[in-house]
């Protein structure tokens, strides 16, 4: 006799049940795009994207059923109370167009959002969701963007780099150690012929030092 396992959940309730919940993570990623739900924002390839209220609602309302059609009314339900007399068709679809055109997107050949006629929206990509934090690469990138905003910013400001720095002073101490060399030899040799004829050293010290002086 064969045994059947007959599932007690309705469609909707699996469905719901195979959904991303959001709120207990930070980060989600999809494409080139970083949500970062804790400060509510949105940056692309470490660039921010400006969302407004709505726009940012139904971006998330997507995300948390990917591949899955959001309708309509679950979008109204969500970003307007029972109460209020707006056009709701029209602005829905002007708060989703905001969205495309901030992903750079479009309804023709969608990449992100895709419109399900007579019912709603469906989000095709399947978002990744972390706690992590961006790697260390992108943090680097980020802050050599913030320098050269910076020098921008301050453009009668110089900079040296270590390396630079390291190499300008290993030049000067090349230098002084040549100075002292050439005068260390040039004391040697006035000691040693200064005895014996003092007359071409005396000018000697004296065609230098008014090419010095001069």
């Amino acid at each position: 006799m064969s045994s059947e396992v007959i599932s007690m959940q309705e469609p909707e309730e699996q469905a719901a049940s195979e959904r991303i919940i959001l709120p207990s993570h930070r980060y989600i990623d999809f494409g080139p795009f970083r949500i970062d739900q804790q400060k509510q924002e949105v940056t692309r390839n470490g660039s921010r994207v400006k969302l407004q209220g709505k726009v940012y609602q139904i971006l998330l309302a997507l995300l948390e059923k990917p591949g899955e059609v959001v309708t309509r009314e679950e979008l109204r339900m969500r970003l307007w109370p029972a109460d209020t007399h707006v056009n709701y068709d029209a602005n829905v679809n002007t708060t989703v167009n905001k969205l495309r055109q901030a992903l750079g997107d479009s309804s023709d050949k969608p990449l992100y959002v895709e419109t399900i006629p007579r019912k709603g929206y469906c989000l095709l990509v399947q978002p990744e969701i972390s706690d992590r934090a961006a790697i260390a690469g992108f943090a680097e990138s980020e802050l050599s963007a913030d320098s050269v905003q910076e020098s921008a910013r301050n453009p009668g400001t110089f900079r040296v780099s270590k390396s630079e720095a390291w190499l300008v002073l290993g030049v000067i101490g090349l230098i002084l150690a040549g100075m002292l060399l050439g005068a260390e030899i040039m004391r040697l040799w006035i000691s040693r012929v200064a005895p014996l004829n003092p007359r071409p050293v005396v000018f000697l010290l004296m065609h230098v030092l008014s090419k010095v002086l001069l």
